[in-house]
């Protein structure tokens, strides 16, 4: 394995983690809930009384933030080296994973794992080994 120095960013990497951490705790302070997106989106299906315009707001947000950033900076390019089916084969999965985690990285990895939840922290494991394990067939095996 090398590491692509030149492409290196770890203080705009260091920054948005900050941004994260630092959103899913304001969110959690003043809401009360925690900042997983399945969750949250998963929500706005079928929303509870007063959920709607918070979960709205949210997932403006989310779709709003690479649209702002491109004001100060440029995006970063978008390559997707596989087909349409391999991309809704994997968001298939992903969803089911979700369902059946009780959650996503970003509710039990960011949020779980700052409370220190036991739940969470199997969630992330299970979710991280997944993906290497997932990387490892599809690059060394099926390639």
């Amino acid at each position: 394995m090398t590491i692509d120095w030149i492409h290196l960013t770890p203080y705009s990497a260091l920054a948005g983690g900050v941004l994260i951490g630092l959103a899913a705790a304001i969110f959690v302070l003043l809401n009360g809930r925690i900042a997983g997106i399945s969750g949250i989106i998963g929500g706005l299906l079928r929303p509870k009384q007063g959920d709607l315009a918070w979960r709205s707001a949210f997932l403006i947000g989310l779709l709003a933030a690479p649209w702002l950033y491109q004001t100060v900076a440029p995006l970063p390019e978008i390559r997707i080296d596989t087909g349409s089916g391999m991309l809704v084969i994997a968001g298939l999965l992903v969803g089911i994973g979700t369902r059946y985690g009780s959650g996503c990285t970003s509710g039990h990895g960011v949020c779980g794992i700052s409370r220190l939840s036991p739940r969470s922290l199997v969630a992330t494991a299970a979710f991280m080994l997944t993906g290497f394990v997932t990387v490892f067939i599809v690059r060394h095996l099926l390639a």
